[in-house]
């Protein structure tokens, strides 16, 4: 469904909230990048297609789940339905994330005191959720987030125990999960079968249809194994609780007061591992070598431009969300789509490019604004020398980037990720040869260091 998704970018649900950029989805739901409120704070915006006796349940879900307010819970702003393409939908707006876990698992496992320190504010929120009747029901490293270096855990998915029913059980649920259980127990399996792939990179052996519980990897540490092992019980009813497990972290001596109690904790370990964790994996890869490119003329070189890094902004402080500060769950039915975004999408089908001209008089197309890749300081610090990302644009005769690809990635998927997001949304001057306007390439080459980063644009056609 991704291609079909993508399409979506540059609509705009309710009148209000454009989609920027796909950031990922199923059949039925997508989630993209977006804006809100007068400074276009960005923002995560989720669209479910879903059955219309279902929407007020899940609109009544997303309303009551925007009252909670927990530091590592993600903070839902907005809610309500719409309409996309001739079809009905309802959507939720949300914080944005910069980074999951399911980004880092696959490049290394955490340590054991990484795993920790994930665990502390993880099992933190759940006890806060199940304190005040509720259930995630989708516990798994894809919603194990960060925002601003601090993890948050997302909230969208939240519903009552057996609150909806007949969800498609996935690898991460609990067994009972087949017949749309949604538990507290479930929770626990769940996050059972996180720590497992965190610290090892895969999954438990087990099968639904046969007896017994998960076989655990003979490489998982104590106490994670224990942890894991009281979790993955097939009967929910001798399943560790969240409070149980956090007891196994706690100090012999109780020099410090357990991380999860009965009442919502005063205070919560900061987490601020995650995106430092992606920029890692650098040293996991050599650099990538020259690659031979196979084009009419060299690129031609032009002017460096110092980008300075994104600053993260610090986290708001969270309070209970009233009436004052919680916009109304709105409901509409209008949709209405970015004439720019029609524009591009037009000459992006129709392109004019210098090799359908004969050679004539040529004026280069020039940067008219670079935008800066979105790296929190933390991650730049972990870098020892330079890591260069080098990024292929393609830009339509009106000047817009109509498509970005990595040109030569480097050693680090996270930076390159990044160079990738902001190479989209740099704008140019036309290129024109003999007086028309035509499509034209560049290559960005971003080179990020322990305290900046430098972007060097090399036009490459005309």
């Amino acid at each position: 469904m991704t291609k079909e998704w993508k399409q979506l970018e540059g609509q705009v649900i309710d009148g209000r909230f454009p989609l920027r950029r796909y950031l990922g989805g199923s059949e039925h739901s997508a989630v993209f990048l977006t804006e809100r409120g007068a400074e276009h704070q960005k923002a995560a915006i989720k669209l479910v297609f879903t059955d219309p006796r279902n929407a007020d349940l899940r609109l009544s879900l997303w309303e009551q789940t925007s009252k909670l307010s927990h530091p590592h819970l993600l903070r839902l702003y907005q809610a309500g339905r719409s309409q996309l393409g001739g079809s009905a939908l309802v959507y939720v707006v949300s914080e944005y994330a910069e980074e999951n876990l399911a980004e880092v698992v696959p490049q290394r496992p955490l340590s054991e005191s990484e795993e920790r320190d994930m665990l502390e504010p993880l099992l933190a929120v759940l006890a806060y959720v199940q304190s005040q009747g509720w259930v995630h029901g989708h516990i798994k490293p894809a919603n194990v987030m960060a925002v601003a270096e601090q993890l948050k855990l997302s909230s969208d998915s939240l519903t009552r125990p057996a609150g909806i029913k007949g969800k498609l059980a996935g690898v991460y649920d609990a067994p009972e999960a087949t017949n749309g259980t949604v538990s507290a127990e479930g929770d626990v399996w769940s996050l059972g079968m996180t720590i497992v792939e965190t610290l090892t990179q895969r999954l438990p052996l087990w099968k639904k249809t046969e007896p017994g519980d998960p076989v655990l990897p003979s490489a998982l540490p104590e106490p994670f194994r224990s942890i894991a092992s009281h979790c993955l019980r097939r009967n929910p009813k001798e399943r560790w609780t969240v409070a149980e497990i956090a007891k196994q972290f706690e100090p012999p001596s109780s020099a410090r007061p357990p991380l999860v109690t009965e009442k919502t904790p005063a205070a919560f370990a900061k987490w601020g591992y995650m995106i430092p964790l992606v920029a890692a994996c650098l040293v996991l890869a050599a650099l990538a070598g020259p690659r031979l490119l196979n084009r009419g003329q060299e690129p031609q070189p032009v002017t460096a431009v110092t980008v300075q890094p994104a600053k993260v902004e610090p986290q708001a402080k969270t309070g209970p969300v009233g009436p004052e500060s919680r916009p109304p769950v709105a409901v509409s039915s209008d949709s209405k789509t970015s004439p720019k975004a029609k524009t591009s999408a037009v000459a992006a089908l129709r392109p004019v490019t210098a090799a359908n001209l004969p050679s004539g008089h040529i004026v280069h197309g020039e940067v008219l604004q670079q935008v800066s890749p979105e790296v929190s300081q933390g991650a730049l610090r972990t870098i020892q020398g330079t890591v260069r990302v080098r990024v292929k644009v393609a830009v339509d005769p009106s000047g817009s980037v109509t498509s970005a690809t990595l040109d030569s990635p480097g050693p680090s998927k996270y930076f390159a990720s990044r160079a990738l997001q902001a190479a989209r949304r740099w704008e140019f001057s036309p290129a024109e040869v003999d007086g028309r306007k035509v499509a034209s390439e560049w290559l960005l080459r971003f080179e990020f260091a322990r305290n900046s980063a430098k972007a060097f644009p090399m036009r490459a056609t005309p």
